[in-house]
């Protein structure tokens, strides 16, 4: 496809958890892959640099190179009518027709485009009418062909069309072929499907593609990347698997994120980035008192000449890649943990206000301290992407885990694309000596053994090695499991729908660094400059947030799915990581849940129809 043909759009918010580099997107007549990034406009005009230190250390940990987060490219709304003939209008984010191969609906011809047989009609006024045609079929006028509605891919990331010929002829292709795909069936299934030759007569079911037998019969993964339009130089040792279009699995991304916290070493580099426009041409500190003489500081006129110099300098080394990366995963959670826990009001600022309220009087004994964040902000950076398999819980930086990712670029990048969101939450912290009077008890040892074979079975089964380690421990599952409970109730009535309500658990032991933490972080944002509306804050006053918290450990006593539920022990055959958890209980969306519905057990929290030994909560 012509790259500068505009066949639709998407929210920015979409480019980083639902349509980013080598995501699909089904628009009204195409099915169109993203490309890497060095087809992405980049523009300080339509891009936004956004700062945030802590962060982007943690990616420069896994992408050396990067020297910069950039927000997706934004061309503002003039509310005009758009002309396509426009330079504006052929910004944004390249994409390329994906999957090659075709149907006709009418005469079921399946081609890829490469045969020229599909025709490409553009509406540069209507882009959601841009559309391929087969023009000289023999069943009517020109109609509108369709993808082919299956793929392959593999576990290393890699996707392709489906190898119809190969499929059809069982290996050797005959001169000439020329396929069709048939449907016998009303479902659509795929053992309705069949693909034909018209040139020698092989025929084949789509259901002899399906199923771990007679993916042993499919040909070896191309290591193909149609994102970065090339094949990976490393091959693939993998089978490859068939998926459909539009499959939930066809692509995950990996993300990382952090609450940018308010302290003064981070300010001035925001300033900067901010002011860079200007204060690139500053060589020497003299003209920093030649500024600010003439009151063109603004807000930098708060910080002293010498500060200022050295984050200029800073700025620029980020700039020639003098900035050295960290050698080891930058710890993004202890700071933000030493500030909700010490809440100074000094702190306060336009992105970032703090409330302490007093404890529910019901749980003083097991909370220490409650604190609104009535204003945050959220800064997140894809590094990359996965498909078949959901990387989770493994991109926590605590786990500190090597993540086999796909690539964004061809090349090794200097940005990665961001976002910042604004939002409210409610920061619960947990009392440190009930917490480890509770793990003191002989069943929560039990309990633990089993978790940490289930652990262990689980990472073997992913040869993820050394299986033993980063097993997080009751603290954590017991916080986790309450985390889950709070967020369904709160979401029944602060208005936000449940797939918006987030956690960020704040959990390690005493004897680990950055420890003890026994907290949580229960969070809501929005991608827009005003962020939410503080419907989930005005749930965290005491009264309200004791109602919530009872009823909360109320709902989790008795589950639609016991008694089932409540005797479902830790898993030992390495499938699941949870115990007394399941869909109509404790699941949460996965865009809620920082572990992928993982170290989960209402047991921990109260008595329940199975186990009464266990509760946190009497």
């Amino acid at each position: 496809m012509n790259h500068k043909t505009r066949v639709g759009e998407i929210r920015p918010s979409q480019l980083m958890f639902t349509y980013g580099v080598g995501a699909i997107i089904d628009l009204p007549k195409l099915s169109v892959i993203v490309t890497g990034l060095e087809d992405w406009t980049v523009d300080p005009m339509v891009n936004k640099t956004i700062v945030e230190d802590r962060l982007l250390m943690a990616v420069r940990y896994e992408l050396p190179e990067v020297k910069k987060l950039l927000g997706p490219p934004i061309v503002r709304d003039t509310g005009l009518p758009a002309d396509p003939f426009e330079p504006s209008a052929k910004m944004g984010v390249s994409v390329a027709t994906f999957p090659r191969w075709m149907v006709c609906p009418r005469c079921h011809l399946l081609a890829p485009l490469s045969s020229d047989l599909f025709t490409l009609k553009e509406h540069p006024y209507h882009p959601d009418r841009t559309v391929y045609r087969h023009e000289n079929c023999d069943q009517g006028k020109s109609p509108e062909v369709v993808p082919a509605r299956f793929l392959v891919a593999c576990e290393s990331g890699h996707l392709d069309d489906f190898p119809w010929p190969e499929f059809a002829h069982k290996g050797e292709i005959c001169s000439g072929s020329r396929l069709r795909l048939k449907e016998y069936g009303p479902g659509g299934e795929a053992r309705d499907l069949e693909v034909a030759c018209d040139t020698c007569g092989a025929r084949r079911r789509l259901s002899d593609a399906f199923g771990e037998e007679n993916r042993e019969k499919l040909p070896r993964c191309s290591a193909r990347r149609p994102h970065l339009r090339d094949y990976d130089p490393d091959g693939c040792e993998h089978k490859v698997r068939p998926i459909i279009l539009g499959a939930s699995n066809t692509w995950f991304p990996v993300v990382l994120s952090t609450v940018a916290i308010p302290v003064e070493s981070g300010r001035l580099p925001q300033l900067v980035e901010e002011h860079w426009a200007q204060l690139q041409a500053v060589t020497a500190p003299n003209i920093l008192q030649f500024l600010r003489s003439t009151g063109q500081l603004g807000d930098l006129s708060a910080f002293g000449d010498g500060e200022i110099w050295q984050a200029i300098e800073t700025r620029r080394a980020q700039d020639a890649g003098e900035a050295a990366a960290p050698s080891e995963a930058p710890d993004l959670k202890t700071p933000e943990w030493q500030v909700f826990t010490r809440h100074d009001p000094h702190l306060n600022n336009e992105d970032f206000r703090l409330t302490p309220v007093a404890v529910p009087p019901s749980f003083r004994q097991v909370i220490d301290q409650v604190v609104l964040v009535e204003r945050l902000r959220e800064v997140r950076a894809m590094i990359g992407f996965t498909r078949i398999d959901a990387m989770g819980e493994l991109t926590d930086p605590d786990l500190n885990l090597q993540i086999d990712r796909s690539p964004l670029s061809r090349q090794p990048s200097t940005w990665v694309p961001a976002d910042e969101v604004r939002g409210e939450g409610i920061f619960i912290q947990f009392s440190e000596a009930r917490i480890n009077a509770w793990l003191a008890r002989p069943a929560i040892h039990q309990r633990g053994l089993a978790f940490f074979e289930s652990h262990k079975k689980w990472r073997q089964a992913r040869r993820i090695e050394p299986p033993e380690k980063g097993f997080p421990g009751m603290r954590y599952v017991l916080i986790h499991t309450f985390a889950h409970a709070l967020m369904r109730q709160l979401s029944l009535e602060c208005g936000y729908a449940a797939a918006s309500i987030r956690e960020r658990l704040y959990v390690r032991p005493p004897e680990s660094e950055g420890g003890p933490m026994a907290g949580l972080l229960i969070y809501t944002s929005a991608p827009d400059s005003e962020g939410t509306l503080g419907g989930l804050v005005s749930l965290g006053q005491p009264a309200t947030l004791e109602r919530h918290i009872a009823q909360a450990l109320e709902a989790a006593r008795l589950c639609a799915s016991d008694p089932l539920c409540a005797e479902r022990q830790p898993s030992q055959t390495g499938q699941t990581l949870h115990a007394a958890a399941c869909h109509a209980c404790l699941f949460a969306p996965e865009t809620s849940c920082e572990r992928g519905n993982k170290y989960l057990d209402r047991s921990t929290l109260v008595r329940t129809v199975e186990i009464d030994d266990l509760a946190f909560f009497e």
